[in-house]
């Protein structure tokens, strides 16, 4: 019984993605503040495991700026992929940051610290060498 629980709860949050994702478009201004219903529904359906990693990634400090990547809002998505495994997506402060690498270092180093974190996948975008950084900072 409780595998059709999660089975129909899965297929339920499922079903909510797919409606979310179609309406990504949508937007609320509230007081000048844009806040985007997409985000808050992954925010919402974020597990245990997700939450502690963007807990933890997000204090790591970025080292030209002393400002956390949380303050700076440089987290795009935390995701965990499969058990043990987490998915972490980034944007630098600029596309030709200089310490790049060093970051998405930093931030695979600080979602390996959480508990019941194995590996950790970091993923810059937005960077001219994206690519090279990914490679470098994922290889195995």
């Amino acid at each position: 019984m409780r595998d059709m629980d999660n089975k129909s709860s899965s297929e339920n949050v499922n079903t909510k993605i797919s409606r979310y994702r179609k309406k990504e478009s949508m937007s609320l201004y509230v007081l000048g503040i844009h806040i985007s219903f997409w985000l808050l529904f992954e925010v919402w359906f974020m597990t245990e495991i997700e939450d502690k990693v963007r807990k933890a990634v997000g204090k790591v400090e970025d080292p030209e700026t002393g400002q956390t990547f949380e303050e700076m809002q440089m987290i795009q998505s935390v995701k965990e992929t499969e058990p043990g495994t987490v998915t972490v997506e980034f944007v630098p402060t600029s596309p030709f940051c200089p310490i790049a690498f060093k970051l998405a270092a930093d931030i695979r180093d600080a979602a390996k610290t959480v508990p019941g974190v194995k590996k950790a996948v970091v993923f810059c975008r937005g960077h001219a060498m994206e690519q090279q950084i990914n490679e470098m900072t994922n290889k195995a």
